[in-house]
């Protein structure tokens, strides 16, 4: 009878090992799932960084457009009040009236 019993304990060790086995491997392939997971945000991760940082350079870029840009206009300006001033002083050459 002593060896029924620990047949029946040795049995249920065997399942309770079994059962953990079970469980370790189920567990690893959650985790290898979730690494294959985290590896595929980590590489969107990177990819939306280097889409920002040349992001970044576009903005760089378009600052210092738009300064060009208001430089530029500003000589413009400066250009078409001297012609005005030019002009209003033809003018009033070609009328015959002291300028002003």
């Amino acid at each position: 009878m002593v060896s029924a019993g620990v047949e029946v304990k040795i049995n249920r060790l065997e399942s309770i090992v079994e059962q953990i086995g079970e469980a370790v491997l189920a567990t690893t392939e959650t985790i290898e799932r979730l690494a294959e997971r985290v590896d595929t945000i980590s590489v969107q991760v990177e990819e939306q960084g280097k889409q920002v940082q040349q992001q970044g350079y576009q903005i760089l870029a378009l600052c210092d457009a738009v300064q060009t840009l208001a430089e530029s206009q500003d000589d413009t300006l400066q250009r078409l009040n001297h012609l005005t001033h030019t002009l209003d002083r033809l003018m009033a050459l070609i009328q015959g009236t002291p300028e002003g």
